[in-house]
């Protein structure tokens, strides 16, 4: 069965710099880290300290709220440093890698047999918990609550995004492995989405799914607006998500027994000499990806989107739930009366001096600079244009500003995460950091309610 979604409200962000459709094969590097912040409200306890060795897939810490949940070494190695900051803080765990991987033996499976209790059991012992997120709070799922359906976006729509349909090609047994098992823990449907014009994607071929064909400007691609309009989160209730990649890290781990957090990365933008696709490891260096690729001079580098994505450096390591490093130019240059010049050269959803309207499929260059000072909320309606869920952007904002909890439920926070809130960033003439704001929104409904 399928299900068409269209999407009108939104923008796309053309730019230069799209990855070419070949991939390169990278060495195994020396150094890998995995970055608490990666793992959002997560308060660590190692279990690995300095000079521990460890293999592939064997536990580095856990959560001091839910001890069943692990978060595994990505390589087998040495833990050479436990990087901390104020208090004490882990920030980071940093292992010298082997030349030759060894992996821990969780077992193969067979999945038609397994009951759900020892599917759950099984992906959280062999740390593949963390990589399932729920709604509401866009955090680590909750192994003691049901979700009423999962979510997987099998398309994704943000600017210079990896083609999923490229990068999923010939995973389809460990796709399909990973959803049967995963059906089983959801008292609903395995909801995938789809680009509507597709007709490669791995997912059409796979059964236990219900497939959406979503079409439409971005944020069309982003799993908020496909829960949005296919089943929304109501108070007490909740859904999981997963990304494909992530997906396939399962599936590997079932059907083999070893926990590969090997992925398929594009490296995207215009400070890229070559953008193309790279196999790396989740917490590889930065530098190790990007090495003789980059353009050295004026260059931000970021892990993910440039709507969505962190600042990193080269001495930076490649996010836990990353598959795509964007190098655009450093927005560290100012123009003269720049507010008051006709603007050919830039993206605007408004027809006020910019021209970028008339190009639809033009691809634009640009930099990080915001164009703009931080001001105070400005009432324009132009968050309404590019946010397509059934949710006032504004009324929203300002009440996890004033930390309303009562108006925050009543206006649908149990529905959103900060990504859905990037576009309307992007627009804000008043320069608000829209994300941030959501996130200190959902982070005192969990305080506050749980």
């Amino acid at each position: 069965m399928s299900t068409d979604i269209r999407i009108k409200k939104g923008l796309n962000i053309k730019l230069v710099g799209e990855a070419d459709k070949t991939t390169t094969e990278l060495p195994i590097g020396n150094e890998f880290a995995l970055k608490l912040a990666d793992f959002h409200g997560i308060t660590p306890k190692l279990l690995a300290r300095e000079k521990t060795i460890v293999k592939a897939g064997e536990a580095l810490f856990y959560n001091k709220a839910d001890d069943r949940i692990l978060f595994p070494s990505p390589v087998s190695g040495e833990v050479v440093e436990v990087v901390r900051g104020e208090k004490r803080k882990v920030l980071e765990i940093k292992i010298k890698a082997d030349s030759t991987q060894n992996y821990h033996d969780f077992g193969k499976k067979d999945i038609n047999t397994m009951p759900a209790d020892e599917i759950k059991a099984h992906l959280l012992a062999s740390g593949c918990w963390p990589f399932i997120k729920q709604r509401p709070y866009d955090i680590i799922a909750n192994p003691d609550k049901m979700p009423k359906a999962i979510f997987i976006s099998g398309y994704d729509s943000a600017p210079l995004a990896p083609d999923l349909e490229y990068t999923l090609k010939g995973k389809e047994a460990e796709l399909q492995a990973a959803i049967t098992a995963l059906a089983k823990l959801t008292s609903g449907k395995v909801h995938v989405s789809v680009e509507a014009t597709t007709t490669l994607s791995p997912f059409i071929s796979l059964s236990d799914i219900e497939i959406h064909k979503v079409s439409g400007p971005h944020p069309s691609g982003n799993v908020g607006t496909q829960i949005n309009k296919i089943d929304p989160v109501n108070k007490g209730e909740a859904v999981w998500t997963i990304s494909p990649q992530n997906l396939v890290i399962i599936g590997e781990l079932l059907l083999t027994g070893k926990f590969n957090a090997q992925r398929v990365v594009a490296l995207t933008g215009a400070q890229f000499k070559n953008p193309k696709y790279v196999t790396a490891i989740a917490g590889a260096k930065i530098k190790d990806i990007v090495a003789d690729n980059l353009k050295e001079e004026n260059t931000r580098i970021i892990n993910g989107n440039v709507l969505t994505g962190i600042k990193v450096t080269e001495d930076g390591y490649l996010g836990y739930y990353d598959y795509q490093i964007t190098a655009i130019p450093e927005g560290n240059d100012y123009e003269f009366f720049g507010w008051a010049k006709p603007v050919a050269d830039k993206i605007s959803p408004t027809r006020a001096l910019t021209f970028s309207w008339l190009f639809p499929n033009k691809k634009f260059n640009l930099n990080t600079n915001t164009n703009g000072e931080h001001r105070a909320f400005v009432m324009t309606g132009i968050y309404e244009e590019v946010f397509p869920f059934d949710i006032y952007p504004m009324q929203i904002l300002k009440s996890c500003l004033y930390k309303d909890l009562d108006e925050m439920e009543a206006l649908g926070i149990y529905e959103v995460a900060p990504e859905d809130f990037a576009l309307t960033e992007f627009v804000c003439i008043s320069k608000q950091p829209h994300q941030k704001i959501i996130r200190e929104g959902l982070d005192l409904m969990i305080k506050e309610i749980g």
